[in-house]
Parts: C-alpha cells; structure tokens; sequence
C-alpha cells in the first residue's frame, strides 16, 4: 500500500503541475486522443483522476454532475484540481481504505487494482495533456517501471474496450514510461499537428 500511495501521490503531484501550465486559450486543440479535443480531455482527466480518485477511496458513486461539469469553464480550474488531487491522495492515506474490494457484484475489485489502474489513468492522461501543450509528463524511474507493469497486465483488457490503441514501436533504451505510454497506444513523440 505505502508503495502505491507513493507513486499516486508522485502522479498526482505531477498532473497538478502540467495543468498548471496549461493554456486556456487552447482548448480546442488536438491531442494524442483522437476522439477528445483539449477541453473535453481535460474534463475526463479532472473528474476521474481527482474526483473519482476521491470517491472509490470513499466507496462513493461519482455524482452525474461530476462528470457533466465544464470544469475547464472556471478560470482557476487547475489550482481547484491540484485542490481536489490533494483530497483524493489523503483519501487513499488511511490503511484501511486499501483493504478489500471496490465495486460490487462481478465489477468488483481488490482496492489495490483500483488504485493502480486510477494512478495509471492520471498518468496517461497527463501525458496526453502534457503533449497537447508542449509540456512533459515526468517520473521517477520506479514509478515509471510501476506504470508499465500496469500496462502490461491490463493492455489486453483495454484494447478490448478500444480503451488503448495497437502499442507503437520505440527504441530499445527507451524509459519505462516511454515505454508503458507506447505500449498503451500512444507515440511517446507526439505533437499537436503544425
């Protein structure tokens, strides 16, 4: 668990950052995900990666209004998201939360799986936000061997679910993020279109 926390924590800290530095005046802007312009990839990162980071450790259904909100409407959504990351990350703080499952039924889920594919969420899309503004997603080399070993274990499942694209080639010394973002689908060099 401390382990986890640790790379949610880097992750998050991390997507705070890169949205700090995203321009509002772009917002209609491509990314890396074909099927989201930059507001409607940003809404989806904020709401699932902070909100809905929040409300699984709680055990708590993300409210519809949640994920309808235009939070990139606020001026200061980035500060009010590295705000709600905070939360999210203290949520998971406490023991117990990592215990058991989240979910009910055949959807549920060992918390820690949860945990993990949500640090996984936070750091792809903040790739993909990053390359859309000109920034780059940064970590740690551990977090970065953690996140490819997430993407190994759930690739297949995600390409089901058209979730993640067919993986792009790179070079052998590639980093381990480097290599989980083109495992997942994504070109690690990615650029908004001139």
């Amino acid at each position: 668990m401390n382990e986890l926390h640790a790379y949610m924590k880097e992750c998050a800290a991390e997507a705070a950052r890169i949205a700090r530095g995203v321009d509002r005046e772009g917002m209609a802007g491509p990314t890396p995900c074909a099927e989201f312009d930059l507001r409607a990839l940003v809404n989806h990162w904020v709401v699932y990666t902070s909100h809905g980071l929040e409300h699984r450790a709680l055990r708590e259904e993300l409210p519809q209004e949640l994920v309808e909100r235009d939070f990139t409407a606020d001026p200061s959504w980035a500060e009010e998201y590295a705000a709600q990351l905070d939360r999210a990350v203290a949520a998971w703080a406490d023991p117990a939360v990592w215990e058991g499952e989240i979910g009910s039924g055949p959807a549920a889920s060992p918390a820690s799986e949860i945990a993990s594919l949500l640090i996984l969420e936070t750091a792809l899309h903040g790739f993909d936000v990053a390359a859309a503004t000109g920034q780059e997603f940064g970590v740690s080399a551990e977090a970065g061997e953690f996140l490819l070993g997430v993407v190994e274990a759930q690739a297949e499942m995600y390409r089901r679910y058209e979730g993640f694209a067919d993986p792009v080639p790179v070079g052998a010394d590639a980093g381990a993020f480097r290599r989980a973002v083109a495992l997942s689908g994504r070109d690690p060099g990615w650029t908004p279109p001139a």
